[in-house]
């Protein structure tokens, strides 16, 4: 066998470090440090005797030869993914990670993940709820479910970000609340406390105001903050005020008469779903079945 072939490690730390033209992100990438991944370069350029990066400021810049070896490393990489997916494409049986906010980890996906159990008892589910956007390669996780109106220009290339739909967002409030105070015009919803987030995105209540009409919202004094949208629904059901959300959130509540959407106004901006995958993963069989699963459920 060629001795070069002893090289397939660092070869591996080469095609991170010439992707990203970083040895600081292939570091990141690979669970190394940055003198651990300079050293393989090292080792690398001397075994093949040539010269694969030269630095132009903060990037390592490939070389001729460079080139010409990334070009050949993915390539066979590329090769050896597809055969073991061949091998284990039929899989089905095992784990998947899955990341997605908190609101949606409570309010949707863990009443509902005892159906897709039911269905398909071979799949184990771990979930790891974040409002952020998780590194998916770095903390091992394989499907992220992602809301927004940037999602996919925020998601890397290497991974596919596959529209599935939108959610409409409503303002909700208890039912017996309703029941209290007659809301029958946009700016009765002032009669009451409003719930926010934090941190406001694109789906806060001035926008919904304005596209309503009202313009005496700037005057309102009875705000309650909130850092996540299943505390704020958490609040109205229990009938303090309303919140602003995406109806996949509550419709439970809905549907047993909880809660209610006495003002059928939607906010102008609607909620986008994305999901976040390596299509190379080697667990792609069992990501297939879980988002087809998903896919079905919650465009009912």
């Amino acid at each position: 066998m060629d001795k070069r072939l002893n090289n397939l490690n660092n070869l591996r730390c080469f095609e991170s470090a010439a992707r990203n033209q970083s040895y600081s992100k292939a570091s990141i990438e690979l669970c190394l440090s940055q003198a651990a991944v300079s050293q393989k370069m090292r080792q690398l350029e001397e075994s093949l005797t040539t010269k694969l990066f030269v630095r132009q400021g903060r990037k390592m810049v490939l070389t001729e030869s460079g080139i010409k070896l990334l070009e050949v490393t993915q390539q066979a990489f590329d090769t050896l993914i597809n055969g073991l997916n061949d091998i284990q494409s039929e899989e089905v049986t095992g784990s998947l990670t899955i990341t997605s906010t908190p609101a949606f980890t409570s309010m949707w996906l863990m009443p509902k993940l005892h159906e897709f159990s039911m269905q398909y008892p071979e799949v184990k589910i771990r979930v790891a709820s974040s409002n952020r956007f998780e590194d998916l390669k770095h903390n091992h996780i394989d499907l992220a479910i992602r809301f927004g109106t940037s999602v996919d220009k925020n998601t890397s290339s290497d991974f596919i970000c596959e529209y599935f739909g939108q959610d409409e967002v409503y303002p909700v409030c208890s039912k017996k609340l309703a029941d209290k105070i007659n809301f029958d015009k946009p700016q009765d919803i002032l009669k009451t406390w409003l719930v926010r987030l934090e941190k406001q995105g694109p789906y806060n209540w001035q926008t919904w105001f304005e596209s309503a009409g009202v313009l005496e919202h700037e005057n309102h004094t009875q705000w309650t903050e909130v850092v996540s949208t299943d505390i704020g629904l958490s609040a109205v059901a229990s009938g303090h005020g309303f919140t602003l959300a995406a109806k996949s959130l509550y419709r439970e509540g809905l549907e047993s008469g909880n809660l209610v959407i006495p003002i059928k106004i939607k906010h102008p901006i609607s909620v986008k779903r994305y999901l976040v995958f390596d299509e190379k993963s080697p667990k792609r069989a069992r990501l297939d079945v879980f988002m087809n699963w998903l896919k079905r459920e919650m465009n009912v």
